[in-house]
């Protein structure tokens, strides 16, 4: 393993006291902590890593630094690795991807000789016809592509969520970045710095910046300290940006951790992509980028070969060779795509170690070895013209390529928060501009290069950045640099082809021009077409090149062509990340403590904790049972308190409100409560409530518990268009409200309430009244959700717990309990009534839930009116019914799937079981569930699949399950 290792102080990212074992492909090796997989096996000298996607050629790493898919690798538990990213650990597992047979000796290798008969696009051509042809061919395919496979029976490991909040949030610890930190935590903002490496320094880990080789290194170690010793500087090593979202709200991803920052100034300082050259064969290992020769030296300590050559179009291809020969790599020929060379102090330092330099000349084909594992030599030819070359080249031995076609900015978060991205044609220059006000780039993201203009940027980035917190006034002289790091078309087509443009989906430069030929004029569609840029690299490396080519297809510039849309994530991201356990603050009631004094089980409904029901989890369905009869029967409470509370006042208020909901509340009478529904603009109902009206410009409106804060926010929204005289307020937290429900509520209430007249003639169902108990002002609606004789009183939630205490001393001459949420879902259930978001979905229409009586026609608007016309008014799919089975059977789960056909293996599914619960009223399992249309009928017998594939036959019933006339509501 040392063969190939170079002497400290190389290798920045190793610990050299510590190797580790692991295996590829079942050999084993040996590595350093701190080694990624393709460091470790590079070391080893094993370059051949992976097989391309499409044409399973050989791969080794291209960038070393996890930007393509050249790296992929398997491991036990997880695919699609990057193995230039990913560390090693002891006796670590990995295989190589996407091959059939063996990595060594791939038998799909000869795909590569078929490339004549798989151009851009084929496979939509040649696989829509015959109808159905598609699914024979699918398989096939899937198979060839071989992208890993999943490990079924991986345990999921503990995943996270923190939050974090900082004036100035930096991304990117590079020059520009550490710069930017320190210069916004000089003058006072609390600063997050966020760097995906393991170390702080970004190019200044690995890249030469001067002739002699030392100014980096001092540069690093004096910025990092600084840095890390800074008080009010927070560092987030081995941590990704990974999106770019309003008001500067940046998830950043570290390990199993996701943090959702927030910071009231960002300041991007990713640096830049290098560029390949296109030329044939660019894709053989060891054809690498010249960043990538030099992290293997710097960051891990590897001379990466013996004779490389150098392949550039600006002056870093020079200091690349300069570190390749003080390291021991011979480097016979540096080959310039330029007319006139790098500056006189380089042509003289690369001619002092003997290194020969070809201006206006090009690589024009890769040698691959006799076993295609491994460049052997490099074809150099004259460049005649825009992307020509000479009849003639010379052909020069070496084992490793490395090249640089110039720069192009990591823009993809900048773009994500609306930066336009803008090139030069003339000068192949990028711009970056139309940012929002509180964010700024610095750096080489900013076409910035030099490495002390790049400093000065990162510093006036910082204080913009404090300039818009208030903390400073003086702001510097912008920074300008005039370095010419891109050359204008590093592209050089070759008709044998193999001259790859993608190398992740082995897109080659013909695919791109043919694409614009078939008529895909623009990058988006030819991206949609050529599926360029759409694999793991996200266009990081052919974006660039691709524009280019469009942009000459088409007799445009690279400007008018632009690159494709970049989108968050920046990389890919585990579901586990956007799953894993959260910062969730609950919210507890007025009554919160009584709830547990007397035993109840506590649930999450939204933001709240509510009981369940009382008593142990073990005996649930027991305790449920027994609590609902004793509101069928008696009396019972439940703390509503978490129902959300609307205040609409002012002399449009009603107005206000029959817009907002469906039914009609013009005509209102003062003293009544109506049943709300809400629907969005696509006609989808969202959510429900009770408006009761308490003067002529006054109401006072509930909603459901998890959907308050969306009502509040639409009812703002829209009365910001349509300026009505209102003022809307949301009084959630301000009020407590409990329901007292069963034939013996009336009694509990005239106890305590003495200034209300509860009789059925002075206080009807539906009715709302005003009164005190205790001397504390109370609100009493007559509501009937579950299904028997009931009032809700809404008090202010200073006095919650204290009328809670006043009812149950009232209550206990008539054995009256609390009852919790799920035996208030079972009584409304054996009632029919809906609950939102549970008996209802994303795309449920009043009609689908049989609210049409819900829903006045005869008005002239309410949100969603006209979707809802029609919705409605098109062929029905799936209709909510209830359904009923005996009680022997198994009962269905909510979510269970109802099929069309129980007697058919691949039964299609019609609909799903929304509500589902065993009713001892009823004396059977009850609920309700989406069906076809065809099974909505009363007496249809449906199939529902439950756990273990076992199939049930429900029966539609007519809802509700209990009390269909009303009666109990008018006891007395």
């Amino acid at each position: 393993m040392s063969m190939n290792r170079l002497p400290a102080p190389l290798g920045l990212f190793v610990n050299r006291q510590k190797t580790l074992n692991f295996t590829f492909e079942g050999q084993h090796y040996q590595g350093f902590e701190g080694d990624t997989i393709a460091s470790a096996l590079i070391a080893n000298d094993q370059w051949l890593m992976s097989r391309s996607f499409k044409y399973h050629r050989p791969r080794g790493p291209l960038t070393m630094a996890g930007q393509d898919a050249n790296t992929l690798v398997q491991l036990n538990s997880e695919p699609n690795v990057l193995a230039d990213k990913q560390r090693i650990s002891a006796d670590l597992e990995v295989l190589g991807q996407n091959y059939n047979g063996s990595l060594e000796q791939d038998k799909d290798a000869k795909l590569s000789l078929a490339g004549r008969f798989m151009p851009v696009g084929f496979y939509y051509r040649a696989f829509y016809k015959p109808m159905g042809i598609w699914d024979k061919w699918e398989p096939f395919i899937r198979k060839k592509a071989g992208l890993g496979f999943a490990d079924l029976s991986f345990k999921p490991v503990y995943h996270d969520k923190a939050y974090l909040f900082h004036d100035v949030a930096v991304i990117g610890a590079g020059p520009a970045g550490l710069a930017a930190a320190l210069k916004a935590a000089e003058e006072g903002a609390s600063v997050l710095l966020v760097d995906e490496n393991p170390m702080l320094g970004g190019a200044l880990t690995y890249h030469r910046f001067d002739v002699e080789g030392v100014r980096a290194n001092a540069l690093r170690t004096q910025l990092e300290k600084s840095v890390l010793n800074h008080p009010k500087i927070t560092v987030l090593n081995n941590a990704t940006c990974n999106g770019w979202f309003t008001d500067n709200y940046l998830p950043i991803i570290q390990g199993n951790r996701m943090y959702k920052a927030r910071a009231k100034q960002c300041i991007v300082a990713s640096g830049a992509f290098e560029q390949h050259v296109v030329f044939r064969n660019n894709d053989v290992p060891g054809v690498v980028m010249s960043s990538a020769a030099m992290r293997l030296m710097s960051q891990y300590a590897i001379k990466p070969a013996n004779t490389a050559v150098v392949l550039t179009g600006n002056d870093d291809g020079y200091l690349c060779a300069l570190e390749l020969v003080s390291n021991g790599v011979q480097v016979p020929l540096i080959v310039d795509m330029r007319a006139k060379g790098a500056d006189e102090t380089l042509q003289h330092a690369v001619a002092q170690q003997g290194i020969k330099v070809r201006l206006n000349a090009t690589v024009y084909e890769a040698l691959p070895s006799s076993d295609k594992k491994r460049l052997s030599a490099v074809q150099v030819h004259d460049i005649t013209g825009k992307g020509q070359v000479s009849s003639g080249g010379v052909t020069i031995p070496c084992d490793m390529l490395c090249m640089s076609a110039g720069y192009m900015p990591v823009y993809q978060l900048l773009c994500q928060a609306g930066a336009k991205l803008s090139y030069n044609d003339d000068n192949a220059r990028f711009s970056l501009t139309s940012l929002p006000n509180n964010l700024h780039v610095a750096g080489s993201a900013n076409g910035v290069h030099e490495l002390d203009a790049v400093i000065r940027d990162g510093q006036l980035a910082a204080y913009k950045s404090v300039i818009s917190l208030g903390l400073t006034s003086s702001e510097p002289e912008v920074v300008a640099c005039d370095q010419q790091t891109n050359f204008p078309w590093p592209i050089f087509k070759h008709p044998k082809g193999k001259d790859f443009v993608d190398f992740d989906e082995d897109l080659q430069a013909k695919d791109i021009v043919n694409a614009t030929r078939l008529g895909y004029r623009d990058v988006q569609l030819v991206k949609r077409f050529s599926t360029v840029g759409m694999g793991p690299s996200q266009g990081r490396h052919s974006a660039l090149p691709t524009a280019r080519l469009v942009a000459e297809a088409t007799n445009r510039t690279v400007t008018e062509t632009g690159v494709t849309t970049a989108r968050p994530p920046f990389v890919p991201e585990k579901l586990a990340h956007i799953a894993g356990r959260i910062f969730s603050p609950h919210k507890y009631t007025p009554m919160h403590q009584r709830h547990l004094e007397l035993g109840a089980h506590m649930i999450p409904a939204g933001i709240w904790r509510r009981p369940a029901y009382y008593g142990d989890p073990a005996d649930r369905d027991e305790l449920i049972q027994k609590e609902a009869q004793m509101v069928r029967n008696a009396v019972g409470m439940i703390d509503v308190s978490t129902l959300g509370g609307l205040e609409v006042r002012g002399p449009d208020a009603a107005e206000f409100v029959n817009r907002i909901y469906t039914f009609g509340f013009l005509k209102q009478p003062v003293g009544k409560t109506r049943y709300a529904v809400l629907t969005n603009e696509q006609g989808v109902v969202v959510d429900d409530g009770v408006a009761c009206r308490i003067a002529e410009n006054h109401f006072y409106i509930t909603a459901t518990t998890s959907g308050v804060d969306a009502v509040y926010r639409e009812m703002t929204k829209w009365n910001a268009q349509w300026r009505l005289e209102v003022d809307i307020a949301n009084v959630t937290s301000a009020f407590s409200a409990v329901n007292v429900a069963g034939p013996l509520a009336r009694k509990v209430l005239s106890k305590v309430c003495f200034d209300v007249d509860f009789s059925n003639q002075a206080f009807p169902y539906l009715a709302y009244k005003e009164g005190t108990i205790d001397g504390v002002p109370v609100r009493l609606m007559r509501v009937g959700f579950v299904g028997e004789l009931g009032y809700e009183i809404h008090m202010p939630s200073l006095f919650g717990e204290g009328i809670w205490d006043r009812l149950m001393d009232a209550g206990s001459e008539f054995n009256m309990r609390p009852f919790g949420v799920e035996t208030q879902r079972l009584l409304r259930l054996e009632k029919g009534h809906i609950i939102v978001s549970q008996d209802t979905d994303g795309m449920s229409h009043p009609g689908e839930l049989s609210l049409n009586w819900a829903v006045n026609r005869k008005k002239p608007f309410f949100i969603g009116c006209r979707s809802v016309d029609i919705v409605m008014a098109r062929k029905q799919t799936r209709k909510l019914v209830g359904f009923k089975l005996d009680a022997q059977a198994t009962r269905p789960k909510e979510g269970h799937l109802v099929l069309a056909n129980a007697s058919q293996v691949d039964c299609a599914i019609t609909g799903n079981i929304t509500s589902s619960e065993y009713s001892s009223t009823v004396g059977a399992n009850i609920g309700m569930a989406f069906v076809g249309v065809d099974q909505q009928e009363l007496g249809t017998r449906f199939p529902i699949r439950v756990d273990n594939g076992e199939i049930v036959m429900a029966e539609v019933v007519k809802l509700p399950f209990y009390d269909e006339n009303n009666a109990r509501q008018e006891v007395l």
